[in-house]
């Protein structure tokens, strides 16, 4: 896709500190990084891989040991400053490619293979971030270690027990900023940009309400009325007249009828660039043209085969309209603000509160690593 256009001699779009609106200062927000944040596949990271992730600039060696467990350590080695992203993995640690030099999972040095000159072993170590497995997703925790445990990952009882719900994951790097990805999937004013695969359409806001760092939003709509999605959908046990969305914050989901929902997860890179993980599961599906409900054991193989018919090319319109406000606003970020769904003013005024409260209390560290 697209890279952000920025025109010669224009100034870029000013940062937080220097915003002067709403507007402004949601597209410059980071993401409160003491919340748990997908950053792979599971599948992604094998017994001795290791892989580069990013949140918000701050670059991260993921990697898989030989007892299976995913470990996360700041992402160069202290020695001349390589990625370790670059490197291998020996056991459980992970490998510098220029010299060898070997840390754990903690970041601590633990192994220099060449002459030490009389030298002890320097005392050196890492950040390191904790890691989790759940949904299919490699989950990070960027923000004060100490905090993981304390902070819940997103519930989704449907996806867990002896008779979990059928799911489908999909993702996407796209060039725009976190901010833009929510206020595109809770927003149902642009069912015009899905007009072939009409997931959503004759939307009505009927609830909008701000609950702590939540955003909780209603529509009346016809909701997955296309005509792939409409022999799939069981309409006859399933109410597709309406919707509920949340952004709970820094998450956003979505259910209808309490038969198919969906998660979308941001993972902020930089100002300019996301990647979305959705992840969509349904216990209101039917076989086509007969009124019966279709096996959950069925259900995966037939969402496998919709995924590339269906929702990736309907995410993908999501992507490239989002790149286009991107550069949109690259371009003409100083515009006059002509936002008319107050649930989106809602979304970006959680954005910011959260981002405010983060540099409030970050530590000094932080800030820096993060620019």
């Amino acid at each position: 896709m697209n890279k952000p256009l920025v025109h010669i001699g224009r100034p870029p779009p000013p940062s937080f500190e220097q915003a002067k609106n709403r507007r402004q200062k949601v597209r410059a927000a980071g993401l409160d990084p003491n919340y748990w944040y997908p950053v792979e596949y599971s599948r992604a990271v094998k017994v001795g891989q290791v892989v580069e992730v990013v949140f918000w600039r701050r670059s991260v060696a993921l990697f898989r040991g030989e007892d299976g467990q995913l470990r996360a350590v700041e992402n160069r080695c202290a020695h001349r400053q390589l990625k370790l992203s670059i490197g291998r993995v020996d056991g459980c640690n992970v490998v510098c490619p220029y010299h060898g030099w070997e840390y754990d999972g903690g970041g601590k040095l633990c192994k220099v293979p060449h002459e030490l000159f009389g030298k002890p072993l320097p005392n050196v170590k890492l950040r390191h971030y904790p890691v989790q497995e759940r949904h299919g997703l490699a989950w990070i925790f960027f923000g004060e270690p100490e905090r993981a445990a304390h902070v819940p990952m997103p519930h989704i009882p449907e996806l867990e027990g002896p008779n979990p719900w059928a799911k489908l994951l999909v993702d996407f790097t796209w060039k725009a900023h976190h901010s833009m990805i929510i206020d595109n999937v809770s927003d149902f004013t642009h069912a015009y940009l899905h007009r072939r695969f009409r997931p959503f359409t004759d939307s009505t806001l009927t609830d909008l309400r701000v609950e702590g760092d939540n955003v909780h939003v209603a529509y009346d709509t016809k909701v997955a009325d296309g005509p792939l999605m409409r022999i799939f959908v069981d309409r006859e046990r399933t109410n597709v007249n309406a919707m509920k969305l949340c952004y709970q914050y820094p998450y956003q989901w979505s259910d209808t009828d309490g038969k198919i929902k969906d998660w979308c997860f941001c993972l902020p890179i930089d100002e300019q660039t996301t990647r979305a993980f959705f992840l969509f599961y349904f216990d209101g599906f039917k076989v086509p043209f007969l009124p019966l409900k279709m096996p959950r054991r069925v259900m995966e193989p037939v969402l496998g085969l919709a995924k590339p018919l269906v929702f990736k090319p309907l995410l993908e319109e999501d992507g490239v309209a989002c790149e286009a406000e991107q550069q949109g606003y690259n371009e003409h970020w100083n515009a006059p603000i002509a936002e008319l769904n107050p649930a989106v003013h809602e979304f970006q005024a959680l954005t910011i509160r959260k981002w405010e409260q983060y540099l409030a209390s970050a530590p000094p560290a932080d800030l820096r690593s993060y620019g």
